[in-house]
């Protein structure tokens, strides 16, 4: 299988379980390997035979802006669950949601959950 990767997405969203993420709002970072196969796309050179990835940041972005949740885990599933219906050419997805700017005592440098759906 074949991969589009969209690396480094960065968007603002007002989701998180703590009443001040939600309405102060922080970055949350985006990485998706897409599945698919681009052989079509590779002989024709054809942008309708691919997954456009401008499209998709699009997408990504509707759904990390959009409605707020309070886990990483739902906001991955959201992004697949658009990208999935969006896009049957994609047979599967990796996606991992950073958040850097994590509200908690100490050190650390960010939290990330990573999902992967066949």
């Amino acid at each position: 299988m074949d991969l589009i990767t969209l690396k480094g997405m960065a968007f603002y969203g007002y989701h998180g379980c703590m009443p001040e993420e939600n309405k102060l709002g922080q970055r949350f970072i985006v990485d998706m390997h897409i599945e698919a196969d681009l052989r079509e796309a590779g002989r024709t050179d054809d942008l309708f035979k691919t997954i456009n990835y401008a499209e998709v940041y699009q997408d990504v972005k509707a759904v990390v802006e959009g409605e707020p949740v309070k886990l990483l885990e739902r906001l991955a599933e959201k992004i697949w669950e658009r990208i999935s219906t969006k896009y049957p050419m994609a047979k599967g997805v990796i996606i991992t949601i950073h958040k850097p700017d994590v509200p908690i005592q100490g050190l650390l440098q960010e939290t990330s959950v990573t999902i992967h759906r066949p």
